[in-house]
């Protein structure tokens, strides 16, 4: 029986860029590791070997991953993110999809008040939901 299932995000060199992004966009959001690779490591110095972030309570891993890999995130696996706000809703779409690419505009869509799905600049695919 696994003790933890951890969400794991790999980036190509914009790990630490990510986790900036997303400390600033969500209230609670906060870093709990983060490594870097050295000089002598398997990545490009500086860039992120393994790190820990949480976002309302929940701890995801990441790292800047050394090889360059011919896949990336897709919105097949999405983070799905439960509001209390039209508020945070509206500043964490315009926070996610700057850079990024809107999925389904804010909206009613007949099983929430309001929702919205972006991509974030990183790739990263979230879906927004004020029950």
């Amino acid at each position: 029986m696994p003790q933890q299932v951890t969400p794991f995000l790999m980036f190509t060199g914009d790990a630490e860029r990510a986790i900036e992004l997303y400390t600033s966009l969500f209230d609670d959001a906060r870093v709990l590791t983060l490594d870097r690779w050295g000089p002598d490591g398997q990545g490009p110095e500086g860039t992120v070997q393994q790190a820990t972030f949480s976002i309302a309570g929940q701890v995801f891993r990441c790292f800047d991953s050394p090889p360059v890999h011919d896949f990336t995130f897709t919105p097949s696996l999405s983070l799905f993110v439960d509001v209390v706000s039209e508020e945070e809703l509206d500043r964490l779409f315009a926070g996610l999809s700057d850079g990024g690419a809107v999925l389904m505009p804010l909206g009613d869509y007949g099983f929430s008040r309001r929702f919205g799905w972006v991509n974030d600049r990183f790739g990263v695919s979230w879906q927004l939901n004020l029950p």
